[in-house]
């Protein structure tokens, strides 16, 4: 997929050392050190002086593990920094530097010039400077100080416009992962005959449209003509829509009270070909959350609910139920409505069969939910702002909280949903690449509520079918894209993740 030329280009330190061969050379080698995040002028210029001093330019590249000067950083992978890097004529050579300081890969390979960018000095040496100056020194290389008249700032450029380059992120992901278009396009045709169980919190969801009247003279009060109300079937219960359509064979799970709206969501749910296990409980109403709507404007959102812990006796009635159905993938989709608390939850995880695949989602909202209540689970997706509330953490980078969220839930999966920003996945150390980033494919977002339950279907179904992690987090990106293109809770079928996935795969073929 990417130009072989390119890769040739990317060498790895034992590479490198054997190419470049040790001191003294006949040929003399330079390095340069970055981030490079955004190949920007500065960098051209920076480069270009660089092998002007000498007759082999190595270009060296921070990994992504190591940069974390902003939440969202680095915005480009470090597999296409080095691509974009070992597209210049002037770079030899480009090195992956997965160490937080290039200082090991200088005493390895002891360039005789190390190029510096003349910020670095201006103000007087930095101390890590110093530390690279001193190796340096060790065995008689040189620092280089490139000019410093035209300076520019990748993290600046970013924050002002990202680009848009989701589609060249996801080719080189494919490309390192050696997964094609067509292995996702066959993915998505072979997710059949999963049997789920999802067990969760049923909303229905509520779109009144209005017009506005005007507003009272005395009382800051807005006046709207009712026109007409659209209901959707929402929180456990879409996901569990979401997975019919995507073609599972889904079993539900829930509480919901005594009256109309629990007929509708059945009735809903029927239609959709979804098997119930459904639990009236009349001490409560279905939940339901109403958005007012006028002008394509979200005035006010009424709820109705009753966040009351379920009863013992409901307790054990759906622990008979996850039991007794023995599916293949058990899928807990936590809206904190009284299904899961603290007191339910051990019941409702030692009912899950042992050989079950394990998939949680606990969304807090304004309530108390928290996703690290789900233990050892094989894949949970949490976005970022649950993922602060159950570390208790405000301040770090997305990365290193993600990491932190991934050990503390002894997880298999993590799909960090990050919103406009795509999402962020992790797993076991055991391969190269720890985590990756896929960005989002929207190209025009209508009502981006729900988005992350389309995801959560598709990849649950990519998991259990032996899809892997970056097929799963893939084709559930594309679902997540496509459910925010569109008004309302509706379910996500195939061929609508088929075209956003072909159209997709055209940005790609170059």
């Amino acid at each position: 997929m990417v130009d072989k030329q390119y890769k040739d280009k990317i060498k790895t330190l034992e590479e490198l050392q054997s190419i470049i061969g040790p001191r003294p050379r006949a040929d003399s080698v330079i390095m340069c050190h970055g981030a490079f995040d955004i190949v920007h002028p500065g960098h051209i210029r920076h480069l270009m002086y660089a092998k002007d001093k000498a007759d082999v330019l190595i270009a060296s590249v921070t990994g992504d593990d190591h940069i974390t000067k902003a939440n969202f950083r680095p915005f480009v992978p470090d597999t296409l920094r080095a691509v974009s890097l070992a597209a210049l004529e002037m770079v030899d050579y480009v090195l992956i530097d997965h160490n937080p300081t290039p200082l090991e890969n200088l005493r390895v390979l002891q360039p005789d010039y190390f190029a510096k960018g003349y910020e670095y000095f201006d103000n007087g040496i930095h101390p890590k400077t110093q530390e690279e100056m001193e190796v340096l020194a060790s065995y008689g290389g040189e620092v280089l100080w490139t000019p410093g008249d035209v300076v520019y700032s990748s993290s600046r450029l970013i924050e002002t416009e990202p680009p848009k380059i989701a589609a060249d992120k996801l080719h080189i992901l494919l490309d390192s992962e050696d997964v094609t278009i067509d292995d996702l396009r066959q993915a998505l045709a072979e997710l059949s005959d999963v049997n789920v169980h999802v067990v969760g919190d049923t909303i229905v969801d509520s779109y009144v449209y209005c017009n506005l009247i005007g507003g009272g003279t005395k009382t800051p009060t807005l006046s709207v003509k009712h026109d007409q109300q659209v209901d959707f079937v929402g929180g456990a219960a879409i996901v569990a829509k979401h997975t019919q359509a995507a073609g599972g064979k889904v079993r539900f799970s829930s509480v919901m009270g005594d009256d109309d709206l629990h007929r509708f969501v059945e009735k809903d749910l029927k239609d959709a070909g979804v098997e119930l296990d459904v639990i009236t409980d009349s001490s409560r109403p279905t939940t339901q959350k109403m958005a007012f709507i006028a002008g394509g404007y979200r005035l006010l959102k009424v709820d109705k609910l009753d966040n009351r812990p379920v009863s013992d006796r409901i307790l054990a009635d759906l622990s008979a139920s996850i039991q007794k159905n023995n599916a293949d993938v058990v899928l807990f989709s936590d809206f904190r409505h009284g299904i899961f608390s603290r007191h339910t939850i051990p019941t409702l995880l030692e009912a899950i069969p042992e050989e079950a695949t394990k998939v949680a989602d606990s969304q807090v909202a304004s309530r108390w939910g928290n996703i690290l209540e789900f233990q050892g689970f094989d894949l949970i997706t949490p976005n970022e702002r649950e993922a602060r509330f159950a570390l208790g953490d405000q301040d770090s980078v997305i990365r290193p909280l993600a990491a932190e969220l991934y050990r503390r839930a002894q997880c298999k999966y993590l799909l960090l949903k990050l919103g406009e920003r795509g999402l962020l996945t992790f797993r076991s150390e055991e391969n190269t690449r720890r985590h990756f980033n896929i960005d989002s494919f929207a190209d025009h977002v209508v009502d981006a509520v729900g988005t992350g339950d389309a995801l959560l279907a598709y990849a649950t179904l990519c998991l259990a079918s032996g899809k892997g992690e970056v097929i799963a987090s893939v084709l559930g990106a594309m679902a997540a894209a496509v459910a925010c293109e569109t008004e309302g809770n509706t379910p996500v079928s195939p061929e609508q993740v088929l075209n956003k996935l072909n159209d997709v795969a055209r940005r790609i073929t170059y």
